[in-house]
């Protein structure tokens, strides 16, 4: 990727950082009515939001101190639960299992969406494939078509990264690219975006997917059924892998 598509890039990732943001600072001044630590986790897709608007609003409140750590949607969520946190960072919403805790803890949860994002496919650099489909990514990440040259690319072996199961971003790539069936059982999977997108950059034939925000130069972005994955193809749903970023607290 040229570096000034990376800047256009970087400059339209997830972030309606502004909005989020402004968000973001009125559901923790609704925490800090308790207390003045504030404790978050989850998401790594959300991560650079909230510590973000957590460094803004530190610097303005000097007396607050939030802390903000990622571990993944799950974890965030199953804290918040249990109470272990104020904040619990999703890149999905509370699913079933989730909702009957919350129900069985006669809890009232506040779910606050704070931003919309594109699940990006990114490949090696030097990796001559430009476009996917939704069926041939599907392909791909079931183990059904193994090597590039299927696509049109070079006769490689194709690498497949996934997050792993306590990640928002693998319940919603699931949902919508493999549609029940089951990622490959030999596919790595990764605790967090950054993880993604080093393996990526560092493995000739490797494919994975990363949150908008966190694309970098040494990658190669994908577009998937003719669309590459930008902010304004996110808020008008034209990419078909976009999803909301939320934050729930009791």
């Amino acid at each position: 990727m040229k570096k000034n598509e990376g800047k256009k890039m970087k400059s339209r990732s997830i972030f309606i950082l502004i909005i989020a943001g402004l968000i973001l600072l009125n559901l923790i001044l609704a925490c800090t009515q308790k207390t003045n630590r504030i404790n978050t986790a989850g998401s790594t897709t959300v991560l650079p939001i909230v510590q973000a608007a957590a460094e803004i609003y530190m610097q303005k409140n000097p007396k607050i101190n939030i802390s903000v750590r990622g571990g993944g949607t799950g974890i965030g969520i199953k804290s918040m639960i249990k109470e272990t946190i104020d904040i619990g960072n999703a890149s999905r919403k509370i699913n079933k299992l989730e909702s009957d805790l919350i129900d069985k803890n006669k809890l009232s949860i506040i779910e606050t969406a704070i931003a919309k994002d594109a699940i990006s496919i990114v490949v090696h650099k030097d990796n001559p494939i430009v476009e996917l489909t939704l069926e041939q990514l599907k392909k791909i990440y079931s183990g059904k078509v193994n090597n590039w040259e299927s696509f049109g690319g070079k006769d490689k072996k194709i690498i497949v990264i996934a997050r792993d199961i306590s990640s928002g971003s693998f319940e919603v790539f699931n949902e919508i690219v493999l549609d029940s069936t089951m990622v490959k059982n030999d596919a790595m999977k990764l605790s967090s975006n950054n993880a993604v997108a080093t393996a990526v950059s560092y493995t000739p034939g490797a494919i994975g997917y990363i949150g908008l925000g966190y694309v970098k130069d040494d990658l190669k972005v994908l577009k998937i059924d003719g669309v590459l994955p930008t902010r304004e193809t996110a808020m008008n749903n034209e990419y078909k892998l976009t999803r909301f970023l939320y934050m729930y607290s009791t």
